[in-house]
């Protein structure tokens, strides 16, 4: 899978659910995890983020929505139950991008709502838990950016497997640059 991820909070004061989202982000393979003006004691975390993520991803703690760095190129999406945002199931995932979830009785800061590129919601009736938003989010991304075989028409699973990946021989760039222009037209000139 090409790209990477990462996934915070803004404003979060339960340690465990960021201990939770933490090590499902761990689970799916997130490059990196932050927070966002939120309280987050790693001692009280580590009793719901059992596999350690801290000793194995890059955290972040940011006092405030604008001293907020991302990685050049990173698309900030903003996960929150909006009657504007885009919903998941029709939203593709930019490969390069930092997921923010909200407070738990609460949304995202207008500050934070402003540095996102979009804002998404998960189509449920009411609100979830963050550490299951943020594994919803995470699934869907895994699913929809991954190489699994396509789905069965009927249930079950699928009938058909995922096509390897094809290996070219080494190539000259150089050379591959001639052969296009070798390969081109010859240019007529006006008398």
């Amino acid at each position: 899978m090409r790209g990477y991820f990462g996934i915070g909070v803004e404003r979060i004061s339960k340690t465990m659910n960021v201990g939770n989202l933490f090590r499902s982000a761990h689970a799916f393979g997130a490059s990196f995890v932050f927070t966002v003006a939120a309280t987050y004691v790693r001692a009280k975390g580590n009793k719901s983020d059992t596999s350690d993520s801290m000793e194995h991803l890059p955290f972040y703690s940011f006092p405030d929505a604008a001293s907020m760095a991302l990685p050049k190129g990173c698309k900030l999406v903003g996960i929150e139950l909006l009657d504007e945002s885009v919903e998941l199931p029709s939203f593709r995932h930019p490969s390069q991008a930092a997921y923010i979830l909200g407070p738990e009785r609460g949304e995202l800061s207008p500050e934070v709502a402003a540095r996102c590129e979009w804002v998404v919601k998960i189509p449920t009736q009411f609100c979830v838990n963050v550490g299951i938003a943020g594994a919803i989010i995470m699934y869907d991304r895994l699913v929809s950016t991954g190489k699994f075989p396509r789905r069965a028409e009927r249930p079950g699973p699928p009938k058909e497997a995922v096509p390897e990946h094809q290996h070219g021989g080494p190539f000259s760039r150089t050379e591959k640059t001639m052969e296009s222009h070798l390969d081109a037209p010859p240019v007529k000139f006006d008398d």
